[in-house]
Order: structure tokens, then sequence, then C-alpha cells
């Protein structure tokens, strides 16, 4: 049982850690995008 237990625990530690990785990757997008966005602002005016 205590094995199962250890195993669930470290399963759920690694999808925590996965989801807040891709959270991350979008943040990082979103940030690349507003920042070419403003460059092509920019270059325009």
């Amino acid at each position: 049982m205590r094995k199962i237990f250890v195993l669930f625990a470290a399963a759920a530690a690694l999808t925590t850690a996965a989801c807040n990785t891709v959270s991350g990757v979008g943040r990082d997008a979103s940030a690349v995008g507003d920042a070419v966005t403003t460059a092509a602002e920019d270059a325009k005016n």
C-alpha cells in the first residue's frame, strides 16, 4: 500500500510540474508576441 501511495504522490508531483512548465511556455510565447507587435508598431510609425 505504501508503494502505491509513493507512486501516486510522485505522479501527482510530475503532473503539477508539467502544468507549470506548459503555463510558463504560454506566458513566454505571449511575451514574444507582444514584443513583436510593439516593434512592428514602432517601425510603422
